[in-house]
């Protein structure tokens, strides 16, 4: 029982920690695509155009490989515990 309360706690806890790390790492790059839309706006720039550039690259980074990274807060640390475990006993 105490196995599947480890599971279960350790996936919620996991869950929050992989949901804070995904929207900080979204409003950085949005925030990163902000400043370059603003330090080299094209000519003839309109909030319609800033906002079709912020969309295109937050399109970009949904399919990048800092997103899947991410998801290795779900692998990483349950392989730590369970070494660690099998290490004790």
């Amino acid at each position: 029982m105490q196995f599947v309360r480890l599971v279960v706690f350790g996936f919620l806890i996991l869950s929050v920690i992989y949901l804070c790390i995904t929207l900080y790492s979204r409003s950085i790059r949005r925030e990163k695509l902000e400043d370059e839309w603003d330090e080299n706006p094209p000519e003839g720039a309109t909030p319609d155009k800033r906002a079709a550039f912020i969309k295109d690259g937050m399109t970009k980074y949904e399919s990048g490989l800092r997103k899947k990274l991410i998801l290795l807060v779900f692998i990483i640390p349950p392989l730590v515990v369970g070494t660690i475990i099998y290490f004790i006993n």
